[in-house]
């Protein structure tokens, strides 16, 4: 059903008419043009369509606009702070911890998630909190070594 729901993205209030049971994915993408949030799967496995809502990883392409009605969204978009990168974007650029970027953005929201809520985590911690995101060009020893050094403040930041 077309309803008119509302939800704060990025910090700013949004209205968008779509069916309530339209993928997030898909009306981030296509209806609100951030194109930052990547489709992969299709079915929540991959990771490459992480966005955060409410502070917490979801993957958008199986979160429904209706989930998200009242709620706070933020994507790679949103993640810049007001004086420059995310810690943890300064972090992926030092230790080139990418290269398709395919992944990118999903895995620099869950460790910025990640590092919300637990500020100084091992090694593992970073692992297995990252267990469910994907990346074909096997980065993940540059992706770890990027998200423990946001995590000790030396990730590039201002």
């Amino acid at each position: 059903m077309v309803r008119s729901l509302s939800f704060t993205l990025n910090g700013k209030a949004v209205k968008v008419d779509a069916d309530e049971g339209r993928m997030l994915l898909w009306v981030l993408r296509s209806d609100l043009g951030l194109t930052g949030t990547k489709y992969g799967c299709g079915q929540g496995q991959c990771g490459a369509c992480t966005v955060l809502v409410d502070g917490q990883p979801v993957r958008s392409c199986s979160t429904s606009l209706k989930a998200v009605a009242g709620r706070k969204v933020t994507t790679i978009e949103g993640l810049e702070r007001k004086d420059g990168l995310h810690p943890v974007q300064q972090a992926f650029m030092k230790h080139h911890a990418f290269q398709c970027g395919y992944c990118t953005s999903g895995m620099i929201l869950a460790s910025a998630a990640l590092l919300e809520g637990k500020p100084k985590p091992t090694r593992e911690d970073v692992a297995h909190h990252l267990e469910g995101h994907l990346c074909r060009c096997g980065s993940h020893p540059r992706i770890l070594d990027a998200v423990m050094d946001a995590a000790t403040g030396k990730g590039g930041g201002k």
